[in-house]
């Protein structure tokens, strides 16, 4: 069943944002080790770039234990228990500088007594923004004081202040990335009063609404039933300076119905997977949808039933996932049936709604204008034990277009699109990652990375920092017919990361045996030809040793030898 926003009422006092830090206290902490560090001797390209490499070469200089970066899961921890800012590392002297708000500088002692740090330092306290932040990503300039040039602040989103500070997507904004050259199509129920509504005018009058679409119909008018695609739309491409700013607004948009209203039936996961096709014959770059399933009301008998939400097995699924082969980033809406759900008698309790269970989708629950969790969120993980949703945005009290101006609005269906948006300008400003890049980026800046949870997943994402982990390269090398398994890293840790592209969709049986066979580890799971979701196999509890991975399945076979190192 669709699980739609339907709560609007006026904007409220959420505009008032948050006031400027007057004050920064720099921090330096210093780790004991590099243990687990997911980085090896013997891999030296996954850090170092061939040019730096050859140097070395030609000077005698051997790659050690200096050069491995800092353990990432480290500063992970670091970040998650001061709610700082990262500001750099340093390989060199394994260790990493944070900078906090003088107003949060007790939560340095979160970091007393955690092993693995050897020492906290205070390096400096300074007035303004430490972070020169167009510098990190472009060449963008910068005012002549050196201080950067921003349009930040109420006095330029107006309604959205808070929904963008929250994910620091300002920063993208103030370094020129507004979405110019991307392109995002919104699947949707209708788009009402999106063809007369001022705040798109620039919009229209650039040219950038490329497509337009009724699946349902199958005509070109969109604009014939439902204001919510309307309302999803503002959040991205509403640009009204001063009033309201979307996350995308200078992208281009593909509108496409897909929705039926009056009830909700298979066809409509079929009529997305229509439209998730035309936006890839088009070009898009990233797709938003803000419609969800479960149970269908008719016709009789053909609702899914919850162990098909496995991230696979649903048509909405496989076109979350075929897009993302397809090179597309697919946005999905985590629903609203955080109170949990009834439809004819059956009690399907709290769940992820499909394609928000697909692996492949970036799925987007929602939390207040606080960054509490709203309540009727989507809960995960999905059918297959997949953390779902992935992040979350501010979709209580958020802020949309209505008829002629603006009010707010709740659910999962607002969360979703801005966070789209800002997917699609931190692609603009990194050109060169692919879609799994972007989206373990937005995972991996979230403020509960380390600790995902059930309804939250991995948290709230930083827009900032993932313009900065986008220069970690995260691709795995290229594969082969007899190389279809990656394993990394190794010598492992506490994991093995197994990046999996066999020749056929089959199921896959893993196994990991020690020195001496027994088996230690095994796993099956259906894989798709080509595209996989990389995904980990926990190792932690194994003693350091020589192992041995198998992977088979009906078309394939590989061994590879594996070291597990303390």
């Amino acid at each position: 069943m669709c699980r739609k926003v339907i709560g609007v009422w006026l904007l409220i006092a959420f505009l008032l944002g948050k006031s400027a830090v007057a004050q920064q206290h720099a921090y330096q902490v210093t780790f004991t080790d590099k243990n687990n560090t997911p980085y090896s001797l013997s891999s030296p390209l996954v850090y170092l770039s061939a040019r730096a490499l050859a140097r070395r070469a030609t000077q005698g200089i051997a790659v050690d234990s200096t050069d491995l970066p800092v353990n990432p899961a480290y500063v992970d921890s670091v970040l998650t228990l001061t709610g700082g800012i990262l500001h750099e590392t340093s390989r060199w002297l394994n260790m990493c500088m944070i900078l906090l708000p003088d107003t949060d500088t007790l939560q340095i002692l979160h970091l007393n007594g955690k092993p693995y740090i050897r020492n906290v330092k205070l390096v400096g306290i300074y007035g303004t923004d430490l972070h020169h932040r167009s510098s990190q990503i472009t060449s963008t300039p910068t005012s002549t004081t050196g201080q950067k040039t921003t349009s930040s602040g109420l006095s330029y989103y107006g309604a959205t202040w808070n929904q963008t500070q929250m994910v620091n997507g300002n920063f993208l904004h103030d370094n020129g990335y507004k979405g110019q050259g991307k392109l995002i199509a919104v699947l949707d129920a209708g788009f009402v009063n999106a063809d007369t509504h001022p705040g798109f005018d620039s919009l229209w009058m650039a040219g950038r609404v490329l497509d337009e679409y009724d699946f349902t119909f199958a005509n070109t008018n969109i604009f014939l039933q439902d204001v919510h695609g309307e309302e999803v739309l503002s959040t991205m491409a509403g640009y009204v300076p001063g009033s309201f700013v979307g996350t995308a607004p200078l992208a281009s948009y593909a509108l496409y119905v897909t929705e039926y209203n009056p009830d909700d039936q298979p066809l409509e996961l079929d009529n997305l997977l229509c439209g998730a096709e035309r936006a890839d014959s088009l070009g898009a770059d990233v797709i938003t949808e803000s419609l969800g399933y479960d149970l269908f009301a008719n016709p009789p008998g053909a609702g899914q039933s919850f162990d098909s939400l496995d991230g696979k097995t649903t048509v909405g699924a496989m076109a979350a996932n075929i897009a993302t082969k397809k090179g597309m980033l697919f946005v999905a809406t985590a629903g609203n049936d955080g109170l949990g759900y009834t439809l004819n008698g059956v009690d399907w309790g709290t769940h992820i709604v499909t394609p928000g269970d697909a692996d492949s989708a970036l799925t987007i629950g929602a939390v207040q204008d606080n960054g509490i969790i709203w309540d009727q969120s989507g809960y995960g993980p999905n059918a297959d034990f997949v953390v779902k949703p992935d992040v979350v945005a501010q979709g209580a009290g958020t802020a949309i277009f209505d008829a002629t101006g603006y009010n707010s609005g709740d659910g999962t269906s607002f969360s979703t699109p801005q966070i789209a948006g800002w997917a699609a300008c931190l692609w603009q400003a990194n050109p060169h990652a692919s879609p799994y890049q972007i989206r373990q980026a937005i995972i991996k800046c979230a403020s509960q990375y380390s600790a995902p949870g059930p309804q939250m997943g991995y948290g709230i994402p930083d827009f900032e920092c993932t313009s900065y982990t986008l220069n970690v390269k995260d691709t795995p090398p290229p594969f082969t017919p007899s190389n279809w398994v990656i394993a990394t890293p190794d010598p492992f840790y506490n994991e093995i990361k197994l990046s999996v592209s066999p020749n056929a969709s089959q199921y896959v049986d893993f196994v990991l045996m020690d020195i001496t066979g027994k088996k230690v580890v095994s796993l099956h799971t259906y894989m798709y030809k080509s595209y996989n979701t990389p995904f980990a196999i926990g190792t932690e509890d194994l003693p350091a040793g020589i192992y041995i991975l198998r992977a088979v399945s009906a078309t394939q076979q590989q061994v590879i030898k594996l070291e597990k190192q303390y």
